[in-house]
C-alpha cells in the first residue's frame, strides 16, 4: 500500500489504514516529541502525546493532501507538544528565581495562590515562540544552547527573546500591582463613606 491509497482508506474511515501510518510514522513523530519535551517530561508522557498526534490524524484525515501529510505531521506533533508543555504548567509551584522581579511590592497583598495563577497568566499569555523559550529555559532548566538546537534558533536570538519575556512579566506584575492598589483605595473610600453614613 502507498501513501495515497492508504490516505484513502483512512478517510473512508478504514483502522489499518491509521496501522499503516503509524508503523512508518511512529518512529519520526516520536523523535520530534522526544527533543520537544526532552528533560521535561517523562517517557510515558512523550508516548503519550506521540500517540495523540495519531488520533487527531485519524480526526482529520478528510482535510489532508499526501504531498503535505509529514509536514502536517511535524506541526501536530509540536503543537501537541506544547499544549503538554502548558498543562504541565499549570501545575508548577513558583519559583522566585524565575520571576527575576526587581521589586516584590508587586505581589503585596496576594496570597501565594493568586501569586502563582498571575504569573501562569502572564507566561501563558506571551506570544511565540517568546512563551515556549520562557518556559524551557526558566521552568524546564534548559540551557541556551539546548533550545537553540530543539528550536533551530542562533542562541542569541534566544537569550535576546529570554530578556524580552522578563520584561513582559515584569510589566504584566506593574499592571497587576497598579490595579490591586487602586481596587484598595476604592475599598477604602467605600467604608470611609459607609462610616459617615
Amino acid at each position: 500500500m502507498n501513501e495515497i491509497k492508504a490516505l484513502a482508506k483512512l478517510k473512508a474511515g478504514d483502522e489499518e489504514a491509521l496501522e499503516w501510518f503509524i508503523d512508518r510514522y511512529s518512529a519520526y513523530v516520536g523523535t520530534i516529541v522526544s527533543n520537544f519535551l526532552k528533560g521535561s517530561m517523562t517517557y510515558s508522557d512523550i508516548e503519550e502525546v506521540t500517540a495523540d498526534v495519531f488520533v487527531t490524524l485519524w480526526k482529520s484525515a478528510d482535510r489532508l493532501y499526501p504531498l503535505n501529510l509529514k509536514g502536517y505531521l511535524s506541526r501536530v506533533s509540536r503543537s501537541l507538544s506544547m499544549q503538554k508543555l502548558r498543562e504541565q504548567v499549570q501545575e508548577l509551584p513558583l519559583d522566585e528565581d524565575i520571576l527575576i522581579i526587581d521589586d516584590q511590592s508587586a505581589f503585596d497583598g496576594l496570597a501565594q495562590e493568586e501569586q502563582n495563577q498571575i504569573v501562569r497568566q502572564a507566561v501563558l499569555a506571551m506570544p511565540q515562540p517568546e512563551r515556549e523559550i520562557f518556559l524551557r529555559f526558566y521552568y524546564y532548566n534548559q540551557s541556551v544552547n539546548e533550545i537553540s538546537v530543539h528550536m533551530q534558533m542562533n542562541a542569541n536570538t534566544i537569550k535576546t527573546k529570554l530578556r524580552r519575556g522578563r520584561e513582559t512579566l515584569r510589566q504584566h506584575l506593574e499592571f497587576i500591582h497598579i490595579d490591586t492598589e487602586n481596587m484598595k483605595v476604592k475599598g477604602g473610600d467605600t467604608n470611609e463613606c459607609n462610616q459617615h453614613s
